[in-house]
């Protein structure tokens, strides 16, 4: 069923300019829900799919074979879209703001476009035996408003990545478990020379926001304190004055760390041996184990407030509302969520399960065991708060800022949260 949504022109801030695509989504929503309403039992031939870069080697060639079975099966052809994470967001803004959405998106958001009427919810277009294969956990990271929306594709839990050679050759005999460890391990790395590099710092847009949460966590902060924002929190603050030390001050991070995406910078400088410490995930061992050049080692996080926490992140799959897709896209999503297609996808990508069944096929494999073990200390940005999509992506392109030499760590997270509560509507 499709909605006309009214809005004021008062809802959307002013000042960010740097946010304004994300902003202008809600403008051109009433367009694609009045194109809902035309129609709907239209005769669909073929379906856009835009899907998330995870890597060269399985990403494409999976999603095509997909498409191609799919397309057997339905007659209905695929426009398979590949983009890289770097550029996705813009790309998808600029595709709704088009009036172009595709019919299937994987990301790793999708609240503002369940808040704008977009979204198809899985009741429209999951079986219901699928539905309840999701685990629990990422079933409540997809709701919005008690609807399932953003549908799980597949998890990841953060470890911390040491190289044992390196550590080794520094004289540290174990991976730092608390800041004060984590700085000194990183100082001797750094003094080993020759290009060495104590700890790979990625604040560039690609991810930021989850080494950003990492940190934060491990100091006692947090994104929200109930429905309130709270970036620029005292705890915050004095995270971000840490991590603009670790390349200012103690100088033991890679150059220009705030410009340092995660996967072709932070894990490419830890699979050429040049860096000590790296915070990886599942994905990265798989890589390193294919490669074989560097003997690592997989620890909890270094903390600085007791218990070691990390980040679970889970992407998403979502349905956009357009004329007479929702028998196609029921289908091409029905493929996907088979447990041997979902769990072949997910081992291929190295990533964690998002399903019971795939649970229960992956559970004894010693190599995403320690991912595993660290669920139950896990947590996940908030993606439930229809404001986390505009978040994201100002702490995506503006965190770095603070790391830079001659940043202002409190300037930059002010900033943060001036924006974040304007996009909260004053919350």
């Amino acid at each position: 069923m499709c909605h006309r949504r009214n809005g004021k022109e008062g809802d959307i801030p002013v000042r960010r300019l740097r946010l304004t695509p994300l902003l202008l989504v809600s403008a051109v929503a009433a367009l694609l829900l009045i194109a809902c309403d035309r129609n709907p039992g239209a005769n669909v031939t073929s379906i856009k799919v835009v899907i998330a870069d995870y890597s060269r080697d399985h990403t494409r060639p999976f999603w095509q074979i997909l498409s191609e079975t799919y397309t057997k099966q339905t007659g209905v052809k695929v426009d398979l879209q590949v983009v890289d994470w770097n550029s996705i967001d813009q790309q998808i803004t600029t595709m709704i703001q088009n009036n172009q959405p595709p019919d299937v998106l994987n990301l790793n958001s999708f609240s503002s476009y369940a808040k704008d009427g977009l979204l198809h919810s899985a009741d429209q277009v999951m079986s219901v035996k699928t539905k309840d294969d999701f685990l629990a956990t990422f079933t409540r990271g997809g709701e919005y408003q008690g609807k399932l929306y953003g549908f799980p594709i597949l998890s990841s839990a953060r470890a911390f990545f040491y190289n044992k050679d390196l550590l080794a050759r520094a004289g540290v005999g174990a991976p730092p478990k608390t800041w004060d460890e984590f700085v000194r391990a990183a100082q001797r790395v750094q003094a080993l020379g020759k290009g060495t590099i104590g700890y790979a710092l990625p604040l560039g847009p690609e991810e930021a926001q989850a080494e950003w949460s990492v940190w934060m966590w491990n100091n006692g902060g947090d994104w929200k304190s109930g429905d309130r924002w709270m970036i620029n929190s005292d705890k915050n603050l004095q995270t971000l004055q840490f991590l603009s030390d670790l390349a200012n001050k103690h100088k033991v991070t890679q150059v220009n760390p705030g410009k340092t995406n995660r996967t072709d910078g932070a894990f490419q400088l830890f699979k050429d041996g040049k860096v000590g410490m790296v915070m990886g995930f599942s994905p990265l061992a798989k890589q390193l184990d294919a490669e074989g050049k560097v003997n690592y080692g997989v620890a909890e996080m270094p903390t600085n407030a007791g218990t070691a926490v990390t980040l679970a992140v889970e992407d998403y799959l979502m349905a956009f509302k357009k004329p007479g897709n929702q028998e196609a896209v029921t289908k091409f999503l029905e493929l996907y969520y088979q447990p041997e297609t979902i769990t072949r996808w997910i081992t291929a990508e190295g990533f964690l399960p998002v399903t019971k069944s795939g649970l229960d096929r992956m559970r004894a494999d010693p190599k995403v065991k320690p991912y595993l073990d660290a669920l139950p200390n896990a947590k996940l940005v908030p993606t439930t708060d229809a404001a986390w999509d505009k978040v994201k992506l100002d702490v995506q392109q503006n965190i770095g800022l603070a790391v830079q030499p001659g940043g202002n760590p409190k300037q930059v997270l002010d900033q943060l949260q001036r924006n974040a509560t304007a996009a909260a509507g004053g919350r």
